[in-house]
Protein backbone atom coordinates (compact mmCIF):
# COMPACT_ATOMS: atom_id res chain seq x y z
CA UNK A 1 0.00 0.00 0.00
CA UNK A 2 1.41 3.67 -0.82
CA UNK A 3 1.75 5.73 2.24
CA UNK A 4 -0.39 9.00 1.91
CA UNK A 5 1.46 11.90 4.39
CA UNK A 6 -0.25 14.97 4.49
CA UNK A 7 2.03 18.06 5.73
CA UNK A 8 -1.12 21.06 7.21
CA UNK A 9 0.55 24.08 7.23
CA UNK A 10 -1.63 27.24 8.85
CA UNK A 11 -1.23 30.17 6.85
CA UNK A 12 0.15 33.71 8.53
CA UNK A 13 -0.47 31.93 11.79
CA UNK A 14 0.30 35.00 14.50
CA UNK A 15 -1.72 37.10 12.54
CA UNK A 16 -5.05 34.63 11.88
CA UNK A 17 -5.29 33.93 14.99
CA UNK A 18 -5.44 37.85 15.98
CA UNK A 19 -7.63 37.68 13.44
CA UNK A 20 -10.42 35.11 14.86
CA UNK A 21 -10.72 37.62 18.38
CA UNK A 22 -10.68 41.09 16.51
CA UNK A 23 -12.81 41.36 13.72
CA UNK A 24 -11.73 44.77 12.69
CA UNK A 25 -8.09 43.39 11.68
CA UNK A 26 -10.37 41.23 9.14
CA UNK A 27 -9.73 42.39 5.31
CA UNK A 28 -7.23 45.08 6.25
CA UNK A 29 -3.24 45.32 6.03
CA UNK A 30 -2.21 44.08 9.55
CA UNK A 31 0.52 42.21 11.29
CA UNK A 32 1.62 40.83 14.61
CA UNK A 33 5.41 42.80 15.34
CA UNK A 34 7.82 42.61 17.86
CA UNK A 35 6.44 46.11 19.54
CA UNK A 36 3.85 48.09 17.62
CA UNK A 37 3.65 50.75 20.69
CA UNK A 38 7.54 52.10 19.62
CA UNK A 39 7.27 50.91 16.47
CA UNK A 40 10.39 48.88 16.71
CA UNK A 41 11.22 45.21 16.45
CA UNK A 42 10.24 42.69 13.47
CA UNK A 43 7.25 41.69 11.52
CA UNK A 44 6.22 38.51 12.96
CA UNK A 45 3.50 37.04 10.67
CA UNK A 46 1.81 39.63 8.13
CA UNK A 47 -2.06 38.87 6.79
CA UNK A 48 -2.34 38.82 2.90
CA UNK A 49 -3.55 42.37 2.52
CA UNK A 50 0.00 43.45 4.19
CA UNK A 51 2.06 40.88 2.27
CA UNK A 52 -0.13 42.93 -1.65
CA UNK A 53 2.19 45.74 -0.12
CA UNK A 54 6.11 43.80 0.12
CA UNK A 55 5.40 43.34 3.97
CA UNK A 56 7.33 40.01 4.75
CA UNK A 57 8.15 38.11 7.57
CA UNK A 58 11.09 39.19 9.60
CA UNK A 59 10.80 42.61 7.88
CA UNK A 60 11.92 45.80 10.40
CA UNK A 61 9.10 47.35 11.74
CA UNK A 62 9.86 50.91 10.18
CA UNK A 63 10.28 49.03 6.46
CA UNK A 64 6.96 48.09 6.70
CA UNK A 65 5.42 50.89 8.06
CA UNK A 66 7.05 52.56 4.56
CA UNK A 67 5.60 49.75 2.25
CA UNK A 68 2.19 50.05 3.96
CA UNK A 69 1.46 53.28 6.19
CA UNK A 70 -2.49 51.61 6.88
CA UNK A 71 -0.48 48.48 8.15
CA UNK A 72 -2.39 47.87 11.90
CA UNK A 73 0.35 46.08 14.13
CA UNK A 74 -0.42 44.17 16.82
CA UNK A 75 1.10 43.12 19.60
CA UNK A 76 2.10 39.13 20.01
CA UNK A 77 0.46 37.01 22.45
CA UNK A 78 2.12 33.60 22.34
CA UNK A 79 0.43 31.99 25.13
CA UNK A 80 -2.86 32.61 22.92
CA UNK A 81 -1.03 31.37 19.77
CA UNK A 82 -0.24 28.18 21.69
CA UNK A 83 -3.85 27.82 23.08
CA UNK A 84 -5.38 28.14 19.10
CA UNK A 85 -2.17 25.79 17.83
CA UNK A 86 -3.36 23.20 20.54
CA UNK A 87 -7.17 23.44 18.97
CA UNK A 88 -5.62 22.61 15.42
CA UNK A 89 -3.70 19.68 16.62
CA UNK A 90 -6.38 18.63 18.73
CA UNK A 91 -8.80 18.50 15.12
CA UNK A 92 -5.79 17.15 13.19
CA UNK A 93 -5.50 13.80 15.54
CA UNK A 94 -9.46 13.46 14.72
CA UNK A 95 -8.12 12.22 11.26
CA UNK A 96 -5.47 10.42 12.07
CA UNK A 97 -3.63 9.23 15.39
CA UNK A 98 -0.23 9.42 13.79
CA UNK A 99 0.54 13.37 13.97
CA UNK A 100 3.74 14.64 14.12
CA UNK A 101 4.18 18.34 15.55
CA UNK A 102 6.55 19.91 13.31
CA UNK A 103 5.98 23.82 14.86
CA UNK A 104 3.47 25.83 16.23
CA UNK A 105 1.86 25.95 12.90
CA UNK A 106 2.38 22.76 11.16
CA UNK A 107 2.19 18.86 11.44
CA UNK A 108 2.66 15.98 9.33
CA UNK A 109 -0.06 13.42 9.51
CA UNK A 110 -0.30 9.78 8.49
CA UNK A 111 -3.08 9.76 6.31
CA UNK A 112 -2.17 5.62 4.47
CA UNK A 113 -5.19 3.66 4.70
CA UNK A 114 -7.90 5.80 5.73
CA UNK A 115 -9.18 6.17 2.11
CA UNK A 116 -11.70 3.89 3.56
CA UNK A 117 -13.43 6.42 5.96
CA UNK A 118 -12.56 9.65 4.50
CA UNK A 119 -12.40 9.46 1.06
CA UNK A 120 -9.63 9.84 -1.68
CA UNK A 121 -6.52 12.23 -0.04
CA UNK A 122 -7.83 15.39 -2.10
CA UNK A 123 -11.50 14.59 -0.41
CA UNK A 124 -10.14 14.27 2.69
CA UNK A 125 -7.84 17.08 2.73
CA UNK A 126 -10.68 19.18 1.77
CA UNK A 127 -12.23 18.15 5.11
CA UNK A 128 -9.91 19.07 7.02
CA UNK A 129 -9.11 22.22 5.76
CA UNK A 130 -12.84 23.46 5.53
CA UNK A 131 -13.36 22.24 9.26
CA UNK A 132 -10.12 24.16 10.55
CA UNK A 133 -11.36 27.38 8.28
CA UNK A 134 -15.02 26.87 9.58
CA UNK A 135 -15.04 26.01 13.37
CA UNK A 136 -11.53 27.81 14.01
CA UNK A 137 -11.89 30.39 11.60
CA UNK A 138 -7.99 29.63 10.57
CA UNK A 139 -6.97 29.27 6.98
CA UNK A 140 -4.29 26.35 5.83
CA UNK A 141 -2.45 24.55 2.75
CA UNK A 142 -2.17 20.90 2.64
CA UNK A 143 0.87 19.17 0.71
CA UNK A 144 0.31 15.67 -0.40
CA UNK A 145 2.78 12.69 -0.45
CA UNK A 146 4.47 9.75 0.37
CA UNK A 147 6.97 10.84 2.45
CA UNK A 148 7.35 13.97 4.68
CA UNK A 149 9.84 15.95 2.71
CA UNK A 150 7.52 16.01 -0.43
CA UNK A 151 4.73 16.55 1.50
CA UNK A 152 6.53 19.67 2.74
CA UNK A 153 6.95 21.30 -0.46
CA UNK A 154 4.04 20.59 -1.51
CA UNK A 155 2.68 22.75 0.86
CA UNK A 156 4.35 25.36 0.12
CA UNK A 157 3.37 25.60 -3.68
CA UNK A 158 0.21 26.72 -3.54
CA UNK A 159 -0.75 30.10 -0.83
CA UNK A 160 -3.33 30.58 0.84
CA UNK A 161 -5.75 27.73 1.20
CA UNK A 162 -4.05 25.24 -1.48
CA UNK A 163 -3.98 21.89 -1.20
CA UNK A 164 -1.31 20.10 -3.56
CA UNK A 165 0.05 16.98 -4.27
CA UNK A 166 3.65 16.04 -4.84
CA UNK A 167 4.47 12.35 -5.77
CA UNK A 168 7.65 11.11 -6.88
CA UNK A 169 6.76 11.14 -10.69
CA UNK A 170 5.99 14.81 -10.12
CA UNK A 171 9.37 16.00 -8.90
CA UNK A 172 11.20 16.60 -12.48
CA UNK A 173 8.15 18.72 -13.23
CA UNK A 174 7.21 20.33 -10.59
CA UNK A 175 10.01 20.59 -7.89
CA UNK A 176 13.22 20.91 -10.51
CA UNK A 177 12.59 23.80 -11.57
CA UNK A 178 12.51 25.41 -8.33
CA UNK A 179 15.28 27.87 -6.77
CA UNK A 180 17.71 25.76 -4.57
CA UNK A 181 17.06 28.14 -1.67
CA UNK A 182 13.07 27.31 -2.02
CA UNK A 183 14.14 23.59 -0.75
CA UNK A 184 13.06 22.77 2.87
CA UNK A 185 16.18 22.03 4.54
CA UNK A 186 18.25 24.55 2.66
CA UNK A 187 18.90 27.59 4.81
CA UNK A 188 20.10 31.08 3.46
CA UNK A 189 24.08 30.32 3.81
CA UNK A 190 23.58 26.72 2.69
CA UNK A 191 22.29 28.41 -0.40
CA UNK A 192 24.69 30.92 -0.84
CA UNK A 193 27.26 28.08 -0.81
CA UNK A 194 25.29 26.04 -3.28
CA UNK A 195 24.88 28.61 -5.51
CA UNK A 196 28.91 29.04 -5.54
CA UNK A 197 29.27 25.87 -6.45
CA UNK A 198 27.12 26.08 -9.31
CA UNK A 199 23.87 25.07 -8.40
CA UNK A 200 20.93 27.33 -8.79
CA UNK A 201 17.79 24.92 -8.91
CA UNK A 202 17.22 22.23 -7.05
CA UNK A 203 17.16 20.06 -10.14
CA UNK A 204 20.73 21.20 -10.68
CA UNK A 205 21.35 19.75 -6.50
CA UNK A 206 19.88 16.55 -7.74
CA UNK A 207 21.91 16.12 -10.60
CA UNK A 208 25.01 17.16 -8.95
CA UNK A 209 28.12 15.00 -7.83
CA UNK A 210 26.73 13.15 -4.67
CA UNK A 211 30.47 12.34 -3.54
CA UNK A 212 31.18 16.17 -4.11
CA UNK A 213 27.90 17.59 -1.97
CA UNK A 214 29.11 15.52 0.97
CA UNK A 215 32.59 16.53 0.37
CA UNK A 216 31.23 19.89 0.85
CA UNK A 217 28.20 20.10 3.23
CA UNK A 218 28.82 16.42 5.16
CA UNK A 219 25.68 14.26 5.99
CA UNK A 220 23.41 17.56 5.17
CA UNK A 221 24.83 17.07 1.26
CA UNK A 222 24.05 13.28 1.55
CA UNK A 223 20.23 14.33 3.09
CA UNK A 224 19.48 17.15 0.56
CA UNK A 225 20.96 15.13 -2.63
CA UNK A 226 18.33 12.64 -1.44
CA UNK A 227 15.75 15.12 -1.12
CA UNK A 228 16.23 16.60 -3.97
CA UNK A 229 15.60 13.56 -5.77
CA UNK A 230 12.10 12.72 -3.92
CA UNK A 231 13.72 10.45 -1.36
CA UNK A 232 12.82 10.55 2.09
CA UNK A 233 12.61 7.82 4.54
CA UNK A 234 12.17 9.64 7.75
CA UNK A 235 9.05 8.36 9.81
CA UNK A 236 6.70 10.11 11.36
CA UNK A 237 6.60 10.67 15.50
CA UNK A 238 3.21 10.37 15.98
CA UNK A 239 0.95 11.06 18.59
CA UNK A 240 -0.26 7.91 20.18
CA UNK A 241 -3.78 6.97 19.89
CA UNK A 242 -4.04 6.57 23.09
CA UNK A 243 -3.06 10.39 22.97
CA UNK A 244 -6.20 11.20 21.08
CA UNK A 245 -8.24 13.66 22.90
CA UNK A 246 -12.09 13.36 21.02
CA UNK A 247 -12.74 13.02 17.66
CA UNK A 248 -15.39 14.94 15.99
CA UNK A 249 -16.42 16.19 12.56
CA UNK A 250 -18.43 19.53 11.41
CA UNK A 251 -19.73 20.62 8.04
CA UNK A 252 -20.69 24.05 6.69
CA UNK A 253 -24.22 24.15 5.14
CA UNK A 254 -24.60 24.75 1.81
CA UNK A 255 -27.78 26.70 2.48
CA UNK A 256 -28.81 27.92 6.16
CA UNK A 257 -31.63 26.00 8.14
CA UNK A 258 -33.82 26.69 10.04
CA UNK A 259 -35.36 23.02 10.13
CA UNK A 260 -34.66 20.85 12.88
CA UNK A 261 -35.49 17.19 10.97
CA UNK A 262 -32.92 18.27 8.05
CA UNK A 263 -30.40 19.21 11.29
CA UNK A 264 -31.05 15.81 12.82
CA UNK A 265 -30.49 13.87 9.01
CA UNK A 266 -26.97 15.86 8.44
CA UNK A 267 -26.13 15.21 12.29
CA UNK A 268 -26.67 11.61 11.26
CA UNK A 269 -24.35 11.52 8.65
CA UNK A 270 -21.52 13.42 10.56
CA UNK A 271 -22.20 10.65 13.45
CA UNK A 272 -21.62 8.03 11.13
CA UNK A 273 -18.02 9.29 10.69
CA UNK A 274 -17.48 9.68 14.24
CA UNK A 275 -18.28 5.70 15.15
CA UNK A 276 -16.68 4.73 12.49
CA UNK A 277 -13.44 6.29 13.64
CA UNK A 278 -13.84 5.57 17.32
CA UNK A 279 -14.05 1.98 16.29
CA UNK A 280 -11.52 1.74 13.99
CA UNK A 281 -8.93 3.22 16.75
CA UNK A 282 -10.89 1.49 19.48
CA UNK A 283 -12.27 4.60 21.48
CA UNK A 284 -15.22 5.02 23.56
CA UNK A 285 -16.22 8.27 24.43
CA UNK A 286 -18.08 9.09 27.45
CA UNK A 287 -18.81 12.74 26.32
CA UNK A 288 -20.99 14.20 23.21
CA UNK A 289 -20.82 17.84 22.05
CA UNK A 290 -22.24 19.25 19.24
CA UNK A 291 -21.15 22.92 17.90
CA UNK A 292 -23.70 25.15 15.99
CA UNK A 293 -22.91 28.34 14.11
CA UNK A 294 -25.53 30.43 13.37
CA UNK A 295 -25.73 32.80 10.53
CA UNK A 296 -24.29 35.69 12.46
CA UNK A 297 -21.35 33.51 12.76
CA UNK A 298 -21.63 33.36 16.88
CA UNK A 299 -20.31 29.39 17.48
CA UNK A 300 -22.31 27.90 20.44
CA UNK A 301 -21.30 24.53 22.10
CA UNK A 302 -23.06 22.11 24.06
CA UNK A 303 -22.14 18.86 26.17
CA UNK A 304 -23.70 15.64 27.67
CA UNK A 305 -22.34 12.89 29.42
CA UNK A 306 -23.36 9.16 28.34
CA UNK A 307 -22.06 5.97 29.08
CA UNK A 308 -18.86 4.92 27.52
CA UNK A 309 -19.26 4.55 23.86
CA UNK A 310 -18.51 4.28 20.19
CA UNK A 311 -21.74 3.15 18.73
CA UNK A 312 -23.16 5.46 16.09
CA UNK A 313 -26.45 5.27 17.72
CA UNK A 314 -25.86 5.95 20.67
CA UNK A 315 -23.97 9.34 19.69
CA UNK A 316 -26.73 10.39 17.30
CA UNK A 317 -28.78 9.91 19.98
CA UNK A 318 -27.28 12.11 22.91
CA UNK A 319 -26.76 14.50 19.73
CA UNK A 320 -30.55 14.76 19.10
CA UNK A 321 -31.09 15.18 22.84
CA UNK A 322 -28.70 18.60 22.50
CA UNK A 323 -29.92 19.58 19.31
CA UNK A 324 -33.55 19.35 20.89
CA UNK A 325 -32.55 20.94 24.03
CA UNK A 326 -31.16 24.16 21.95
CA UNK A 327 -32.84 24.33 18.49
CA UNK A 328 -34.41 27.48 18.00
CA UNK A 329 -36.01 28.08 14.51
CA UNK A 330 -35.50 31.69 15.05
CA UNK A 331 -31.86 31.62 14.19
CA UNK A 332 -30.66 29.75 11.38
CA UNK A 333 -27.80 27.54 11.72
CA UNK A 334 -25.00 27.75 8.83
CA UNK A 335 -22.38 24.79 10.40
CA UNK A 336 -23.01 21.97 12.30
CA UNK A 337 -20.94 19.69 14.88
CA UNK A 338 -20.38 16.39 16.69
CA UNK A 339 -17.75 15.04 18.35
CA UNK A 340 -16.77 12.60 22.02
CA UNK A 341 -14.47 12.73 24.24
CA UNK A 342 -13.37 11.30 27.55
CA UNK A 343 -12.25 8.30 26.62
CA UNK A 344 -12.94 4.94 28.17
CA UNK A 345 -10.46 1.91 27.51
CA UNK A 346 -11.29 0.38 24.15
CA UNK A 347 -14.02 -0.15 22.06
CA UNK A 348 -14.44 -3.75 22.65
CA UNK A 349 -17.41 -5.80 24.39
CA UNK A 350 -17.61 -5.80 27.74
CA UNK A 351 -18.36 -8.96 29.67
CA UNK A 352 -21.23 -8.55 32.27
CA UNK A 353 -21.06 -9.98 35.94
CA UNK A 354 -23.45 -12.57 37.46
CA UNK A 355 -25.57 -9.18 39.44
CA UNK A 356 -25.98 -7.89 35.90
CA UNK A 357 -27.50 -11.16 34.24
CA UNK A 358 -29.80 -11.00 37.21
CA UNK A 359 -30.62 -7.46 36.40
CA UNK A 360 -33.85 -7.71 33.29
CA UNK A 361 -32.73 -3.70 32.42
CA UNK A 362 -29.74 -4.10 32.60
CA UNK A 363 -29.59 -7.52 30.50
CA UNK A 364 -32.16 -5.90 27.91
CA UNK A 365 -29.80 -2.55 27.29
CA UNK A 366 -26.96 -4.58 26.89
CA UNK A 367 -28.16 -6.78 24.41
CA UNK A 368 -29.70 -3.82 22.66
CA UNK A 369 -26.15 -2.06 22.37
CA UNK A 370 -24.70 -5.28 21.65
CA UNK A 371 -27.28 -5.23 18.61
CA UNK A 372 -26.17 -1.88 17.35
CA UNK A 373 -22.51 -2.33 17.95
CA UNK A 374 -22.60 -5.45 15.66
CA UNK A 375 -24.26 -3.61 13.49
CA UNK A 376 -22.09 -0.82 12.98
CA UNK A 377 -19.19 -3.56 12.69
CA UNK A 378 -20.87 -5.56 9.81
CA UNK A 379 -21.53 -1.82 8.24
CA UNK A 380 -17.34 -0.58 9.00
CA UNK A 381 -16.24 -4.28 7.12
CA UNK A 382 -18.76 -3.63 4.27
CA UNK A 383 -17.62 -0.49 3.42
CA UNK A 384 -14.03 -1.42 4.52
CA UNK A 385 -14.08 -4.00 1.57
CA UNK A 386 -16.34 -1.97 -0.75
CA UNK A 387 -16.13 1.49 -0.22
CA UNK A 388 -18.16 3.93 2.19
CA UNK A 389 -20.56 4.39 -0.54
CA UNK A 390 -21.96 1.12 -1.06
CA UNK A 391 -24.05 0.97 2.05
CA UNK A 392 -26.07 3.79 4.10
CA UNK A 393 -28.99 3.75 6.30
CA UNK A 394 -32.10 3.88 4.82
CA UNK A 395 -32.84 7.33 6.06
CA UNK A 396 -30.27 9.04 4.22
CA UNK A 397 -30.38 7.41 1.42
CA UNK A 398 -33.80 9.04 1.11
CA UNK A 399 -32.38 12.70 1.87
CA UNK A 400 -29.76 11.79 -0.36
CA UNK A 401 -32.50 11.41 -3.42
CA UNK A 402 -34.75 14.17 -2.10
CA UNK A 403 -31.78 16.46 -2.53
CA UNK A 404 -30.95 15.26 -6.04
CA UNK A 405 -34.70 16.42 -7.12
Amino acid sequence: MQKVIFLVDMNAFYISCEMTRNSSLVGKPSAVAGNPKKRTGIILAANYEARAFGVKTAMVVHEALKLCPNIQLVPPDHDFYEFKSKQVMSMLSNYSPIVEQNSIDEAWLDMTGMEELLGSPQKSAKKIMNEIKNVLGLWCSIGISENKFLAKMASELKKPLGITELWKKDVETKLWPLPVGKMYGVGKKTACLLNQMGIQTIGELARYDRKQLVKALGKHGNEIYLHANGHDTSTIKPNTAKDMKSIGRSTTLPQDISDIEKAKLILLELSEDVGMTARKYEKKGRTVQITLKYTDFKVITRQTTISPTCSTNDIYLAGCNLLEKNWNRLRPVRLIGISISGFDENCTEGQLSLFDLLDNDILEDNIKNNKFERIDKAIDEIRAKFGTDKISRAVLVQKNINEDF
